[in-house]
């Protein structure tokens, strides 16, 4: 997905377009996570960017989108730019030598 959300429209107050915009990604992502795995691949990553425009985006993590768009309501934006792209995740494996300590 990549969008320019409006946050501006004559009819519809902001908050209920903000909502929209969240029920959108949301359901982006679950359509996205239900798809077939390909072969080798453990699960679906995704690359994210957020920016005020798209030349302006920053890439973000999958779980700073909330605060992102919370953001741009916050600073009354007109419109963002929001990119959620899904790539294949592959978990890491850990030897036993290698395995991270607990203290």
């Amino acid at each position: 997905m990549k969008k320019t959300f409006q946050l501006v429209h004559p009819k519809i107050k902001p908050a209920r377009l903000i909502e929209a915009v969240r029920r959108d990604v949301k359901k982006y992502i679950k359509r996205e996570k239900r798809k077939s795995l390909p072969e080798g691949v453990d699960y679906w990553d995704f690359d994210c960017k957020y920016g005020p425009t798209e030349a302006k985006a920053e890439i973000i993590l999958t779980s700073e989108i909330s605060k992102c768009i919370t953001e741009a309501e916050a600073e009354h934006l007109e419109s963002f730019y929001l990119e959620i792209l899904a790539k294949p995740g592959h978990k890491k494996t850990y030897k036993t030598s290698e395995a991270p300590v607990k203290d």
